[in-house]
């Protein structure tokens, strides 16, 4: 049975947070769990969420002063501390400044990693994916820890522990998985292979403000009051949807493929809950991004033909478009399925929903929220249905 520790901190408060992580892991095991964690001095590198340039304090990013309370308790293990991502758009190390990781890493002597240099490795011990080309960081770390967000997702429903480690993808490699693989289920597989490649060693989870609604960059803040922890990151992120209404922790694909291929605890009846319960963290209100499920279908065309008529396509918020044309941009599709046209004297994207893989690329980094997922009406029955 995997144990996490489920902790109440109302506020983003340095002193705070440090004891309620310190509180989470002397539940875990204490000194005796952390130095088994961290052998002395080891090389650690700590893995936030930096989606994209974003503000301090913003949803979209893992909060610099859980940032500088992890580093305040892993600095007693080990004097060898880095932290690096990789974001979906825009510079690493311009993303680090402006959310404010980068100030409190030079306050620490923590080492900024770019994750531009990288490495192609083979992964034979794989669900599905052998060859990669990862940031050279991460893969050579004695002990990665994850310090994702909890937030929806368009494509995944749910980003959490397990997705975060999508950034050790240098760069616009990231959009080549993408039109690999459109279909939730293989993606999720792949997330799975690429955080045993990389060993990620534990996971706090960043829930004290979390983001719902029309995530991961363009939901909306919602306070949770929530820290999460443990080595599991199956059992972490099952946790966590749970707390936003996801019963069935089944209903998210990346939890669904790590039970199926038992890659990790997720149901329930596996995972020890300690400190706060599950019924006094719910939050009953959470606005989700999509509701989970997955389809099987025997022949890709069919699969594709079902995808189309019942997936959800992106739609534009016309009002709320600036003509950044960074949709365009983030497309992985070659050639680009949307282009740019004058709509009223504005350029605003338009898609060529027969070449569009789905991988809502576009909604995921728009920098204003003027893409949203949208379903057909055939697609809002099925999933009136399933709940």
């Amino acid at each position: 049975m995997e144990k996490v520790a489920l902790l109440r901190c109302e506020e983003y408060d340095i002193k705070l947070i440090e004891k309620k992580l310190r509180e989470g892991f002397e539940l875990l095991g204490g000194d005796k769990f952390l130095k088994d964690l961290i052998p002395y001095n080891s090389k650690v590198l700590l893995k936030p969420n930096m989606l994209s340039i974003e503000e301090a304090g913003s949803p979209v990013v893992t909060n610099f002063n859980v940032f500088e309370a992890v580093i305040r308790v892993l600095k007693d293990y080990s004097n060898n501390i880095a932290f690096g991502d990789s974001p979906g758009f825009g510079d690493s190390k311009k993303a680090a400044e402006k959310c404010g990781l980068l100030d409190v890493a030079n306050k620490y002597n923590v080492k900024f990693e770019d994750f531009k240099d990288s490495i192609h490795v083979k992964f034979e011990d794989s669900i599905l994916c052998k060859s990669w080309t990862v940031a050279r960081a991460p893969y050579e770390a004695d002990v990665l820890i994850t310090l994702p967000k909890l937030k929806t997702h368009a494509m995944a429903y749910f980003t959490g522990a397990i997705k975060n480690q999508f950034g050790c993808i240098p760069g616009t490699l990231k959009a080549t998985w993408h039109t690999r693989m459109p279909e939730a289920n293989n993606f999720c597989k792949m997330l799975l292979d690429l955080n045993s490649l990389v060993k990620t060693s534990f996971a706090i989870l960043d829930g004290i403000v979390a983001m719902e609604g029309n995530g991961p960059r363009s939901g909306k803040p919602k306070k949770m009051d929530t820290l999460i922890m443990g080595k599991s990151l199956t059992a972490v992120d099952s946790t966590a949807v749970r707390l936003i209404g996801y019963d069935n922790p089944l209903d998210i694909p990346a939890l669904k493929e790590a039970n199926d291929y038992k890659w990790g605890k997720v149901l329930p009846k596996d995972i020890q809950i300690l400190g706060e319960s599950i019924e006094s963290m719910k939050v009953k209100d959470f606005e989700l991004c999509r509701t989970g499920g997955n389809f099987y279908f025997i022949s890709p065309g069919v699969t594709n033909f079902l995808r189309d008529l019942i997936a959800p396509d992106p739609i534009l918020i016309s009002e709320k478009c600036v003509s950044c044309k960074r949709c365009q941009e983030v497309c992985p599709e070659k050639p680009k399925v949307i282009k740019m046209i004058n709509n009223k004297g504005k350029m605003q994207p338009t898609w060529n929903m027969k070449e569009c893989i789905r991988c809502f690329c576009c909604q995921e980094l728009c920098p204003c929220g003027a893409i949203e997922t949208q379903y057909s009406m055939l697609g809002k029955i099925l999933k009136m249905n399933k709940r």
